[in-house]
């Protein structure tokens, strides 16, 4: 594709979109400063993210039939697994993990896709794809090896609770394929981010005195940009972005999400930047790369 025909417009949204999504990582871990706890840090997040949500679900069902009850049921449980699941998970392990790791672990999503479509569906792998999937993971355990030298049991914890919510998202976006193209895409994750968002929200009010509620005033902005500027915009900006250069490019172009989170952890958080993260970073992104090329088999 030569410059002059090169979807520029595209490629913005789409490096825009995964930057914007990997700074979730740093604003957690940020608030996490503050004395908050994961289940209230993620109730605000939702609760400044759900009013976003419903309006985009409003706004991409105009001129659409209602949602059938089987379709409610499917959203309902799209909102569980593939957000409102993911996220708590995802949440607790930044306790006890890196950003850099977290977000390596969370960019084995496309390699467990691969590996459910084995399992659910008898989807058939190449070589290419196993190789992808080796080079992956070969990077997330040379950082993990790392930080499990230092951190011992709560890495081993964080890991496995970050390794949870990639799972979790795996499935939803296994389940969700032939709806999205029912439903469209901007319906289905409109109403199902809302889902999740009264998930969250309804977990703290069970989980939490309302007393609880009473957060330092930074953790209340960190929450605000969360939902703003690492939640609704990022997701919209994805989208569009598929819509112009279609999956795989946006796929391939959202690679530079967790360069850019090891970039700001070393920066904003003061995290430590080294040969072992640096060459595992590479890995995880080799691989990817790997996977979004690699042909499926017949």
């Amino acid at each position: 594709m030569t410059a002059a025909v090169l979807p520029w417009g595209g490629l913005a949204l789409a490096a825009a979109g995964a930057i914007a999504f990997s700074g979730k990582a740093i604003i957690v871990k940020l608030a996490y400063r503050h004395g908050v706890d994961a289940v209230t840090l993620l109730m605000y997040r939702m609760l400044f993210a759900l009013p976003l949500f419903v309006a985009l679900a409003w706004w991409a069902g105009r001129g659409k039939p209602p949602l059938s009850r089987r379709d409610l049921l499917l959203v309902a449980g799209l909102g569980f697994s593939g957000y409102y699941l993911a996220s708590f998970l995802d949440f607790m392990g930044l306790q006890y993990i890196s950003a850099s790791l977290e977000r390596l672990i969370l960019y084995l999503t496309p390699t467990l896709v691969l590996g459910f479509g084995v399992l659910l569906f008898g989807h058939r792998v190449t070589a290419r794809q196993l190789a992808a999937l080796a080079v992956s993971y070969a990077g997330v355990m040379l950082v993990f090896g790392h930080e499990v030298s230092f951190s011992g049991r709560s890495t081993l914890i964080g890991a496995a609770l970050v390794f949870a919510s990639a799972v979790s998202y795996a499935l939803y976006l296994v389940y969700s394929g032939e709806h999205v193209r029912r439903l469209g895409a901007l319906r289905l994750t409109g109403w199902a981010t809302s889902v999740a968002a009264l998930l969250c929200i309804a977990q703290f009010l069970v989980l939490r005195p309302l007393a609880a509620a009473a957060v330092a005033e930074p953790v209340l902005w960190l929450s605000v940009l969360n939902a703003l500027a690492c939640t609704f915009a990022p997701v919209v900006m994805v989208m569009l972005a598929i819509e112009r250069i279609g999956a795989t490019l946006t796929a391939q172009t959202g690679m530079i999400g967790p360069l850019s989170t090891l970039l700001m952890g070393v920066w904003l958080l003061g995290e430590p930047f080294n040969t072992w993260i640096a060459a595992g970073t590479v890995l995880v992104l080799s691989g990817v790369a790997l996977l979004a090329r690699a042909r499926p088999a017949p």
